[in-house]
């Protein structure tokens, strides 16, 4: 707890938050990096594989194969968020599974299903939405800085 919030607690209550904090298990923090190490880079091993394939087998660029590579992977996210695996996957890895594209589907999607009993538009359109939008806001005003930044950058050089 941050000091400014405990400065605030009365003297039972810090007591009893530093008792809580002395009985919380420890975390096995070396255990779960090396979960999401292993999933994270399983699932880029995929994407690599899917992207091997368009290449191969259907013609592709190495330039072109990149877009259908991530939509496969977000097909895949997609549906098995939709059956439940991916979720159970998630709590095994953590951030693993949370950091390539298919984590972002993956959040997508469970807040549609989430919110699919309070209708079409105003449950799963409005708050897969309230999700969606800071990352695409975020995404665009990055985008642009970077873009202005390189553009700068050329122009003195």
């Amino acid at each position: 707890m941050a000091n400014q919030k405990k400065k605030k607690l009365t003297l039972t209550q810090q007591h009893y938050q530093d008792r809580a904090k002395s009985l919380e298990p420890p975390r096995p923090l070396v255990r779960n990096f090396i979960r999401a190490f292993l999933v994270g880079g399983f699932i880029c091993l995929i994407g690599q594989a899917i992207q091997d394939l368009f290449i191969r087998y259907l013609g592709f660029t190495q330039k072109t194969a990149s877009n259908p590579t991530v939509a496969v992977l977000i097909l895949l996210s997609v549906l098995l968020t939709g059956f439940g695996v991916y979720d159970r996957i998630a709590q095994w890895a953590g951030a693993g599974t949370a950091v390539p594209v298919t984590g972002f589907a993956n959040s997508i999607v469970s807040t549609a299903i989430e919110h699919r009993s309070e209708g079409l538009v105003l449950g799963v359109g409005g708050n897969m939405f309230k999700l969606a939008g800071p990352v695409i806001v975020f995404g665009v005003v990055a985008a642009f800085v970077i873009g202005l930044i390189k553009t700068l950058v050329r122009m003195g050089g």
